[in-house]
């Protein structure tokens, strides 16, 4: 009897090591697989060679181009980039911001600018409420919390200047 309580107790604590395992939050890289929006987003990280840089320590805040956002770039401009690394390595790192910048603090650097992973600079505006980057891509989901920064989800590509 006292064997069965013992396996039953050990049965619940793995049980609640496994079910707090899941609980936790995944890098922004596997969050944004298993998101399913990303796709082209995840494609192209792994064709720049980022996906290490993104799975690592951090934090980041990314501005993460939906599936959709990708394809107002149109399919042709895509293929082009995936096999051009420098440029399309250059691009993601502008969706990146060095640090944790959630909602809230970006609501407060409206008229601002931030410098992103790229080293160049990404003007934020609010308007309505709603953040923008650069006055096109606005953020249409923000604060999805990862294990190495945060994910706010965007409506477009935003490109670097020059």
């Amino acid at each position: 009897m006292r064997f069965m309580s013992f396996l039953a107790a050990a049965a619940v604590t793995v049980l609640s090591i496994s079910s707090t395992r899941a609980d936790e939050p995944k890098d922004i890289v596997d969050t944004a697989v298993e998101a399913g929006s990303f796709k082209t987003l995840v494609a192209a990280v792994k064709a720049a060679d980022l996906v290490e840089t993104l799975k690592g320590k951090g934090p980041f805040t990314v501005f993460a181009p939906t599936d959709e956002a990708f394809e107002k770039v149109g399919k042709e401009k895509i293929e082009e980039l995936l096999k051009d690394k420098k440029a399309l390595a250059a691009i993601l790192t502008y969706h990146v911001i060095a640090g944790k910048v959630m909602a809230e603090d970006a609501v407060k650097l409206d008229g601002k600018s931030a410098k992103t992973v790229n080293g160049k600079k990404i003007e934020i505006t609010v308007k309505d409420g709603k953040v923008y980057l650069n006055g096109k891509a606005a953020v249409i989901k923000a604060d999805i919390k990862t294990s190495n920064g945060v994910i706010h989800v965007i409506d477009a590509v935003i490109l670097p200047p020059g």
